[in-house]
Order: C-alpha cells, then structure tokens, then sequence
C-alpha cells in the first residue's frame, strides 16, 4: 500500500461529479487490504488523529481510539467516509428531535468494513474492543477551518466543537489508558 498514491487517487476522485461516492470507491478499495495498511500505517498505539493530506475540498485523517475510547455525539457539516483498517468501530447516528437530538441508527464496523456519512449527520464513535482500533476518515472539506458541534455526553446539550476540545479529549484518553497499563 503506498499511501502517497492512495491520496493522489482521493484527491483525483473527489474532482468527479459525485466526489464522496468516487472517494468512497477509493477508500473500499484500500480497505479491502487491511493488513496492508497496518504495515503501511503501523499499528496504532496511542489515541489520535494524524493528518495525511488538507486543502479546502478534502481532508484525509488516520484515526487511532483508545480500547473502549468513547467520542461524545458531533456532527462534520460536510461529508464524510470511514474505512476501518483494524479493531472496530461502532458508530451511533442521532438527528434533531425537539431540543434534543435522538439516536436513531447504529454501524458497526470491522477491518475492511466502509461507510459514507452524509454532510448533516451527528454521530458519535465507540472502540469497544479492549485494543486499539484505527481507520481513515476522509471530509468533503477542510475539517480543520469548518465550526462544528459536540453534544455533551450526559445532558445531550449541543456545545461548540473545534480542534482544541478535540485533542484535549484524546490527550485524556491517552492518559487513561496509560493508568490502566502501568503499575
């Protein structure tokens, strides 16, 4: 899997007139590899997102979550497609309902398992496995410049969401994980 080239077939697919669905097909094709993108990637080791490519149209994420990391629910405003190149993860979907928002739908997803979100859906993310899980996330847009939401966890109260809250919330996973594995 040279990584490189699967970003330029991205970048070239989300050109077409249906880019999410032109960016899926290359990301199932490299999905139907896992193994190869664990020896392309590594195996994660510690929660976080490392960025592969950004420019206004498309961002590219390798995406690592903690054994039994739990993402509160959040919404992208823009498209996005997952690819799970090992371990799990379990997707909830929520909409709008009243002052709230109400699950709605679950995905689980598995190495080499894929999925297309649209641009107005929140979900939130599960590794329920009691090892790592890492997939590729891939945005119709710049993830880093578009203001988003997060909905707090208990009361389901919509909040703002932006990078900062985002790494601070893997930084604290990563430190419990880390006081669970050492003595």
């Amino acid at each position: 899997m040279e990584i490189d080239r699967f970003i330029e077939d991205c970048v070239e697919a989300n050109r077409s007139d249906n880019p999410q669905g032109a960016v899926l097909e290359v990301l199932a094709r490299a999905m139907s590899h896992p193994a190869d993108l664990v020896t392309a990637l590594g195996n994660p080791t510690e929660a976080g997102i490392t960025l592969l490519y950004r420019s206004k149209s498309l961002t590219i994420l390798n995406a690592a979550w903690t054994p039994q990391m739990n993402l509160m629910p959040h919404n992208h405003l823009m498209w996005a497609n997952i690819g799970i190149y090992t371990g799990r993860e379990d997707n909830i979907l929520w909409h709008h309902s009243n002052d709230r928002i109400e699950a709605f739908d679950a995905k689980a997803l598995f190495a080499g398992d894929v999925t297309a979100l649209p641009a107005d859906v929140i979900h939130s993310v599960t590794n329920p496995l009691p090892r790592f899980t890492g997939g590729i996330h891939i945005y119709g847009g710049d993830f880093f410049e578009t203001t988003r939401s997060q909905w707090d966890p208990e009361t389901l109260k919509r909040e703002p969401s932006d990078g900062a809250s985002i790494k601070q919330l893997f930084e604290r996973e990563n430190d419990r994980f880390h006081a669970r594995v050492s003595p």
